[in-house]
């Protein structure tokens, strides 16, 4: 009996102890940490949706999207729920889209996680085609698809290197204007939290919270659309033509310092991978450095004209050749001693000519004069990358690199720079950075205007004109550049004609030439600025006969386009002999 007596006592014990620690228990989850455990609960039956942000679209000046966004879908699978069907679902998949089997199958088998992209960016026919198939098979349980937009190019080919690309992988701008402005075009990715299952399934009027994603903002850039069709196809023929390894356009409005196209080659096309290459990528305009030969000589013709040692009518004896340093340079023709003018150096592309006129000028003052130009620094345009170029300290000069440096070798340069250089003799010698984007508009309607940096003086409004007049004498008959002639209008510009210079080996290849033509117009009344560069082009070739027509046309359509008038006088007669 008491054996009996001492076991009810046992279990009245174990049983009371058990309710106390269950009554505790009790207690610590709904009266000490409530939340805490309300929250695991919610989290062990909660699933998350990322909802992906628009990128923002880069425009032309018009509005027009040279690069926007397209709805796309995301095929994504719960692998709870696919582990079993793995091989099935990846045969349907790979079939039907980019899709390697064996990730696949890895991906709908994965044990660590409830949420895997299976493929992004599929177009939604796609998409829908696919689900169809899976759920005519029996095997789509665990498969879906949410937004996922895809990027894309209009224009395909259009201004290519310029917009640049977005990374399939990361969604980042990786080049061109879609890297520069990377930030500014990428949107808050929002989320979407639901109810599910433990095995991943959504349950049916369960509570669901979300925010919503954030639009990325629209670039607008100074770029004409049509404008930029044009000169891509002007330059592509002449490159082809030529046979060169590259060619750069552009076109600036030296009224705002506007980019109104920057044409490259070689391209891509945007909407085919396939087509990019690492030369296709490279924005050469800022990024590629080269002599730029003589149309570096209206700079200096600028400088020497500020510091009044030059007018167009100086007289100026030119030898048959010259030896500096144990180098003997000459002129791109053969002949005897000259009578010159400053503006006959200029018009007939005498190196021998801008040496005795720069020899004049001391080292550092004609230094001072390329930096304040902008050569040895960044123009700041608004692309990624971009170089200084190559100016080296006064200093360091030989008297041999200083006479080239005048005609423009033995300095490099972007093609950007040169542009905002020449373009400052242009807009009466003050030197304004040129542009690419002139407003962000944010998605909620608030825009962020890009201002232009701050001008400056570089050489005054009478050495400007002076040089203006010798660049009229370049496209007159008796110039170098007579061809590029465009009827009604008055023309200043310059050839280049410069050796080219071998990476590997730092020694001018001989027979090896980047020619070049830089002008504006009207002339009297300045408007457009153009310059095209052709590299390396075989058989020959030369800034007035390969460059020029190039310069030519494109200037044309310029002026044409924007309904520029005529020139209301004559170009200047200014002698070129003495």
């Amino acid at each position: 009996m008491s054996a009996h007596r001492n076991r009810a006592r046992f279990c009245f014990v174990v049983v009371a102890t058990l309710l106390l620690v269950f009554a505790g228990r009790l207690i610590q989850i709904q009266g000490v940490d409530p939340n805490a455990y309300a929250a695991k609960a919610r989290a062990a039956s909660t699933e998350m949706a990322v909802l992906h942000a628009d990128r923002g679209q880069i425009l032309d000046r018009d509005g027009e999207p040279l690069a926007t966004s397209m709805d796309a879908r995301a095929i994504i699978a719960n692998p709870v729920q696919t582990a079993d069907d793995a091989p099935a679902i990846a045969r349907v998949l790979a079939a039907d889209l980019d899709v390697d089997y064996f990730d696949a199958v890895e991906k709908l088998r994965r044990e660590d996680t409830q949420f895997v992209y299976v493929a992004r960016q599929v177009p939604s026919y796609q998409a829908d085609r696919v689900l169809a198939k899976l759920s005519d098979a029996g095997i789509s349980t665990g498969v879906s698809t949410e937004r996922d937009v895809v990027r894309t190019y209009p224009g395909g080919t259009l201004g290519a290197t310029l917009i640049g690309l977005v990374s399939g992988e990361t969604g980042k701008g990786t080049s061109g204007l879609e890297g520069a402005f990377d930030d500014e075009l990428t949107g808050v990715d929002g989320e979407a939290s639901y109810g599910a299952t433990s095995k991943g399934v959504r349950i049916p009027l369960a509570r669901q919270t979300t925010k919503e994603p954030v639009p990325g903002a629209d670039v607008v850039t100074t770029i004409d659309r049509d404008l930029q069709w044009y000169a891509d196809k002007r330059l592509a023929a002449a490159v082809r033509k030529s046979r060169s390894d590259w060619g750069i356009a552009v076109t600036v409005d030296l009224q705002t310092m506007q980019v109104l196209q920057l044409s490259q080659l070689p391209t891509f096309d945007a909407e085919d991978r396939s087509t990019v290459t690492a030369a296709a990528m490279n924005n050469r305009a800022v990024q590629n450095v080269y002599e730029p030969g003589s149309v570096q000589k209206v700079v200096t013709m600028a400088a020497l004209a500020d510091a009044g040692l030059a007018t167009p009518s100086t007289r100026v004896k030119v030898p048959k050749e010259l030896t500096l340093d144990g180098f003997t340079i000459s002129d791109w023709w053969d002949h005897g001693r000259l009578r010159l003018t400053a503006a006959g150096v200029i018009a007939k592309s005498s190196n021998l000519g801008t040496i005795a006129l720069a020899q004049q000028m001391d080292d550092d003052t004609f230094h001072d004069y390329l930096s304040k130009f902008g050569f040895g620094q960044q123009t700041g345009v608004g692309l990624s990358s971009e170089s200084r170029g190559i100016l080296s300290p006064a200093d360091r000069w030989s008297a041999a690199q200083k006479a080239t440096i005048s005609f423009g070798q033995g300095i490099s340069v972007t093609a950007m720079q040169e542009v905002a250089a020449v373009a400052a003799i242009a807009n009466g010698g003050r030197y304004e950075a040129p542009r690419l984007v002139t407003e962000v508009r944010e998605a909620d309607g608030t825009t962020k205007q890009i201002e232009p940096a701050a001008s400056r003086e570089v050489v005054s409004r009478e050495a400007a004109s002076m040089v203006t007049t010798t660049m009229e004498a370049v496209t007159s008959g008796e110039g170098s550049a007579a061809a590029v002639e465009i009827p009604g209008y008055r023309i200043a510009g310059k050839t280049g004609t410069a050796w080219r210079v071998n990476p590997d080996t730092g020694r001018y290849v001989r027979g090896e030439n980047t020619v070049s033509f830089i002008g504006f117009a009207p002339a009297d009344k300045p408007r457009f600025l153009t310059y095209v560069v052709l590299d390396n082009p075989r058989g020959g070739g030369s800034g007035s006969g390969t460059a020029g027509p190039v310069f030519r046309d494109i200037m044309q359509q310029s002026l044409q386009r924007y309904g520029i008038a005529p020139s209301g006088s004559r170009a200047p007669r200014t002698p070129l002999e003495w």
